[in-house]
């Protein structure tokens, strides 16, 4: 139950899941912390309610997306990747194989204007086609009414493989084996507009050995593993890895979603205003973490939400991202 390897290289921060502001830092947690914790040999699931059941569109789809689930900044037919609404602003690399991710995300609580939309901000893990050959592996935050109920900012997981996977543990693949973090609770404490700013880090590798994906949370968290034989080309390697943000627009043709992605706000605006992903890296086919060769950016409306990269010394790879969605640009 634990993994056999662990990537190295790790690019060196002085605590991974908590946050660097002007007023010193204070760690992440789990709202439901304030409750108690969970005994040794157990591990925590977030309870499902009736009227969780009851928001759900239909009991076959609840805990799963409306397709389509990713970004693909190679495709040419837009229309097709813009179904259903969903809209991105990420970064991606694709042309190797790759065993693994890492990001440090920025923590924001974007407003939501339907129930029936959402917006998280995540790394993508992905493998075959866009289509129903697809394999992905999805963690981050979101902000999802209909998933959860409420508005709450919340850590999350998500795969997919033809016609299975889902979120969270609402179905049989994700395997937990840590008692101290649940998959769909609240995060805190939340980034604020020219405030305080708070993030989390999301490593996911494939063990070489045992050839599972595992998922770590911060620098000391493991939380579990999805296992290599859920997938077809998950189960050798990732062609494809993208980190950014994604919201859906269900609004009537003509009229676009207020739904935020991120902060709520454009790249331009910068540290303590627009969100970030940070000290970006892949895990190559050594076991090491390295930085990411040849980040391209996509999105399919700039002027609703859009993505600019950089690199510096003490962020290394990095991104802002996001937009307020409905304005007198996007319409």
């Amino acid at each position: 139950m634990r993994p056999s390897y662990h990537p190295e290289g790790l690019y060196d921060e002085s605590k991974a899941n908590v946050a660097s502001s002007g007023d010193g830092e204070r760690p992440m947690v789990q709202l439901w912390h304030r409750n108690g914790r969970c005994a040794p040999g157990t591990v925590p699931v977030r309870r499902t309610k009736k009227d969780d059941l009851m928001r759900a569109t239909s009991m076959r789809r609840y805990g799963r997306k409306h397709k389509p689930t990713v970004a693909n900044p190679m495709s040419v037919d837009l229309a097709m990747l813009n179904e259903g609404g969903h809209q991105h602003a990420i970064s991606y690399v694709q042309g190797e194989k790759y065993y693994g991710a890492k990001a440090t995300i920025n923590v924001w609580e974007p407003k939501i204007e339907q129930p029936n939309e959402f917006s998280l901000s995540q790394l993508w893990i992905l493998g075959g086609s866009f289509g129903e050959d697809l394999n992905s592996i999805e963690a981050g935050w979101q902000v999802s009414p209909d998933l959860y109920g409420d508005n709450n900012t919340r850590l999350f997981t998500y795969w997919t493989y033809q016609a299975t996977g889902c979120y969270n543990m609402l179905c049989s693949g994700f395997v937990q084996i840590n008692n101290e973090v649940a998959m769909g609770a609240s995060i805190f404490p939340l980034s604020g507009y020219s405030g305080s700013q708070y993030d989390i880090s999301i490593l996911i590798w494939k063990d070489p050995k045992e050839g599972h994906w595992w998922m770590q949370f911060g620098k000391e968290y493991v939380l579990g593993y999805w296992p290599s034989f859920l997938f077809s080309y998950l189960a050798d390697s990732a062609s494809m890895i993208e980190w950014g943000g994604e919201v859906v627009n269900s609004q009537a043709e003509g009229v676009h979603t207020s739904t935020q992605m991120g902060s709520g706000h454009f790249p331009e605006e910068g540290f303590g205003k627009a969100s970030y992903f940070k000290n970006i890296q892949v895990v190559d086919s050594t076991n090491n973490l390295k930085a990411p060769h040849g980040m391209g950016t996509f999105t399919e409306q700039s002027n609703c939400y859009d993505v600019q990269n950089g690199n510096n010394a003490d962020w290394g790879s990095y991104f802002y991202y996001g937009g307020p969605g409905r304005s007198a640009n996007c319409q």
